[in-house]
């Protein structure tokens, strides 16, 4: 399996993807890209939360005209999502998109597709392949179902058509909402091919469902490193699509964002309101960058001891807590001032 270490290294704009790169973090606006406004103040809120790519669709010649003013007021990257009009990616790259995203079969045959490669060519901007379940070519369904394996060929078909011209500044997305069949196809395509990958488990759901269900595809793709950008599709602000992406990331040892925090459930030991205390100290740190474990605790049978690997924590007793580092004491503190000295120690800590 080709990965992410292997793969060839695209830059888009000025962020390389590919070849070991830090994994990317993308979303997509939800905006009117015609509404240029509106699309820079989404991104602008994108960028502040931690996104590094962002994608606009181009369903006309309005939005396309629209990407040069959004492109002059935005700091990342800006991919162009392209459905079938051949002539909207060649005006969004002309218009200052740093990518455009096509899937290859469905911009109208291969002399369509060339006009669009000598202008990719010309300017230097990559191309995504985005292939999905609804959008297979009929031949491929019939040949092998709706299967990962369909998903696969259809990808390895439509970068076939970009070679044929000579064109290899190529990112490749599989997806599927379904997480076996969505993981199967990016496990068959990085078998034989090296271009990066762009991950994400498409139609994902509302904000609950969907980041559990991207966090379990994409934690298998990355565990198998796999994926060079990717992003959490989620039905509302996508500024949680970047929160949730950033705790993938980190949670799986990518990426460090800001403070981890580990907690206990609570059980009858517990005489502490550590639910709250858990909370307002999440809250309280949300600023926080340091790359550190943080954990809250409810006793000292799961304090210390269970949370060595913590940097910084407080466990929880009656009326009074400890505050440890590293697993070692470091003093007792009454309860109301418990999450003080937490903040405190977190601010000191190096």
């Amino acid at each position: 399996m080709i990965t992410r270490e292997k793969t060839r290294r695209v830059q888009i704009g000025g962020v390389a993807v590919g070849g070991g790169a830090p994994i990317a973090i993308q979303s997509m606006t939800n905006t009117k890209t015609a509404d240029s406004k509106a699309t820079v103040a989404q991104i602008r809120r994108l960028e502040e939360a931690g996104c590094e790519i962002i994608r606009c669709t181009v369903p006309d010649q309005e939005s396309a005209e629209a990407l040069e003013a959004i492109k002059k007021e935005i700091h990342i990257p800006l991919v162009a999502d392209i459905h079938f009009d051949y002539r909207l990616a060649i005006a969004a790259m002309e218009h200052g998109a740093d990518k455009i995203r096509i899937n290859p079969g469905n911009l109208g045959g291969r002399e369509r597709l060339a006009k669009v490669v000598k202008v990719a060519k010309e300017r230097q901007i990559p191309i995504r392949v985005g292939v999905n379940g609804g959008s297979l070519d009929k031949a491929l369904l019939k040949q092998y179902g709706h299967t990962a394996e369909a998903l696969a060929m259809s990808a390895l078909q439509n970068v076939a058509y970009l070679e044929e011209l000579d064109f290899h500044d190529i990112v490749v997305s599989i997806k599927a909402s379904e997480v076996s069949l969505c993981v199967k196809a990016y496990e068959i395509f990085a078998q034989s091919c090296a271009y990066p990958l762009h991950i994400g488990i498409t139609e994902a759901g509302t904000v609950a469902d969907g980041s559990i269900k991207s966090a379990l595809g994409l934690g298998i793709l990355l565990h198998e490193g796999l994926g060079d950008t990717l992003r959490v599709s989620l039905t509302g602000d996508p500024v949680k699509e970047i929160k949730v992406a950033q705790k993938i990331l980190h949670f799986m040892g990518e990426r460090k964002f800001g403070i981890e925090f580990i907690s206990c459930p609570t059980c009858g030991r517990t005489n502490i309101d550590l639910i709250d205390l858990a909370e307002r100290a999440q809250a309280a740190l949300a600023g926080v960058s340091k790359p550190i474990k943080v954990a809250i605790m409810g006793c000292v049978v799961n304090g210390p001891g269970e949370a060595r690997e913590a940097d910084l924590g407080i466990a929880g007793g009656k009326g009074e807590g400890l505050l440890f580092k590293k697993g070692e004491v470091l003093r007792k503190v009454p309860e109301d001032q418990l999450l003080n000295a937490l903040v405190e120690e977190v601010m000191r800590y190096e």
